[in-house]
């Protein structure tokens, strides 16, 4: 089923030549996020969040285990997948036209001009950028360059768009005012999604359900469905069902670090 992704038994070891031995980041991890599906994934620092989303995304490779996407496996980078990281990373001689552009440009399709700056000007619109089209990354606020970055990857029509950790670089008052942007972008698109988040209460806020993930070696310690209506604004994270969702995946999270802490103890006695 397209935009459907299976994780099953997932591990990912690194090889870190400083210390000479194989460093096991995730493992047997198991995951399904169904199409149009919003999933956050949380846990403490270190537990591998960023390596599995980039392992969905097919730049790292499995020690085991397998990732599919719509049915097909997942062994490299491919068009039906788009990231959008926590910089920007807007090319500074493209405008904001460009930028978004840029990622139908590199997919190679057979697309004509007229088409790409169709969809371009669609997602410029959707973003709110209209009247910044000609706009260098320079002259944008950090917010503005976010909602470039998505753009470009939602312009790609992606089948599952991967966010990592896109607002932390931000402002409390813009952070918050992606978010609302964030999910009025989704609800248009209703694209699968991933995020990967460190707080709680913006995993809250935009997902449909969030992933509890245990400290190193990450795996899937507890999986929350977020019954929360939508369309959501910023006055529910004031509400007590809201302030239960996130006091317990904070204490979820909690055992983790201080389980984490208990064997680094242990290991220096």
């Amino acid at each position: 089923m397209p935009g459907r992704l299976e994780a099953r038994g997932v591990t990912i070891h690194y090889r870190r030549r400083r210390f000479g031995d194989n460093f096991l980041a995730v493992s047997r991890l198991d995951m399904t996020v169904e199409p149009g599906e919003f999933v956050a994934i949380v846990g403490p620092s270190g537990c591998g969040k960023t390596t599995f989303l980039n392992a969905v995304d097919g730049l790292v490779p499995l020690t085991d285990g397998s990732i599919m996407l719509g049915g097909q496996l997942i062994t490299k980078p491919g068009n039906d997948r788009a990231m959008v990281f926590q910089q920007p990373s807007l090319l500074p001689w493209r405008t904001v036209k460009g930028n978004i552009d840029y990622g139908m440009e590199t997919q190679g399709d057979v697309t004509s001009k007229s088409d790409r700056d169709e969809q371009t000007k669609r997602f410029i619109d959707l973003v709110g950028l209209h009247g910044f089209e000609d706009s260098f990354p320079s002259e944008l606020s950090g917010g503005m360059q976010q909602r470039v970055n998505l753009a470009r990857a939602l312009a790609t029509d992606p089948e599952l768009l991967l966010l990592d950790e896109p607002f932390a670089a931000l402002d409390a008052q813009t952070r918050e005012t992606m978010q609302l942007e964030l999910l009025r972008v989704w609800n248009a698109t209703r694209k699968t999604a991933i995020f990967i988040t460190h707080d709680i209460v913006e995993a809250v806020y935009l997902a449909d359900r969030v992933v509890v993930m245990s400290s190193r070696p990450g795996r899937v310690k507890m999986s929350v469905p977020i019954n929360l209506p939508r369309p959501r604004d910023l006055r529910i994270k004031r509400e007590p069902r809201f302030l239960e969702y996130e006091l317990k995946i904070w204490e979820s999270i909690r055992e983790e670090v201080l389980r984490a802490d208990a064997g680094t103890k242990e290991a220096v006695a």
